[in-house]
């Protein structure tokens, strides 16, 4: 695989942060339960932009599922977010959050610039930015037609971080981004991470391991029982 290219070289449109403005995302007293048993909560946080949270915890501390509430797929039981001071209503959270999953959310046949292409219109893109450039920039340089049934799990991560990569949202929900990484992979994340703060974005991050955390200005959630 080609070495990524460097994340200067990509045009970036993000303004720098205001450190008047809110937090770009803050959350109190949110709380989720399944099936009438708690899962996390309650919560209270903030993130700023040019920031990083840090979100840690024992598997089945809640940390998925708070990102899937946040990103507006999970309902709260209880509590309030709000993105730039206002409440998170599902048009706000459209425009300001990009999600990272655990699954790639890819279309298996379609090609990896096709994939692009395609989420691209349903969520939108930075201005100025190629998805050719993305896939260089992701180490994917050649596998432009290749379909995404044909890329490894590493491959299909690194094309989920060029979708990131092309959002214009502020917000990063990153869901273990390390995960089918090699060192490489992980040190991409970093500087992905890095770059998007530097312009004034942020991002939530789940991770496990100590390598498994971007060298940042960053806040620590830790997450255990729910109340």
């Amino acid at each position: 695989m080609g070495a990524p290219r460097p994340l200067a070289a990509a045009a970036r449109t993000m303004t720098p942060p205001d450190r008047t403005a809110p937090p770009l995302l803050a959350a109190r007293g949110l709380r989720f339960a399944r099936n009438e048993e708690p899962v996390f909560g309650p919560l209270d946080f903030a993130v700023d932009a040019g920031e990083a949270l840090l979100v840690q915890g024992d598997n089945g501390a809640g940390k998925t599922t708070l990102l899937r509430v946040l990103a507006g797929l999970l309902r709260a039981d209880a509590g309030e977010v709000d993105i730039d001071g206002r409440p998170a209503d599902p048009a706000r959270r459209a425009r300001a959050i990009a999600y990272l999953g655990h699954l790639p959310g890819l279309k298996a046949d379609l090609s990896a610039l096709e994939n692009l292409a395609f989420l691209c219109g349903l969520q939108g893109r930075r201005r100025a930015q190629l998805a050719e450039n993305a896939l260089a920039l992701v180490g994917l340089a050649g596998y432009e037609d290749a379909l995404a049934r044909q890329l490894s799990a590493g491959q299909k991560k690194r094309l989920s971080l060029a979708r990131l990569w092309m959002s214009p949202a502020p917000l990063w929900l990153l869901d273990e981004p390390y995960a089918n990484l090699d060192l490489d992979g992980i040190e991409l994340v970093n500087r992905m991470v890095q770059a998007h703060l530097r312009d004034g974005g942020a991002a939530l991050v789940t991770t496990h391991g100590a390598y498994a955390a971007p060298p940042v200005r960053t806040r620590t959630l830790a997450m255990g029982k729910a109340a």
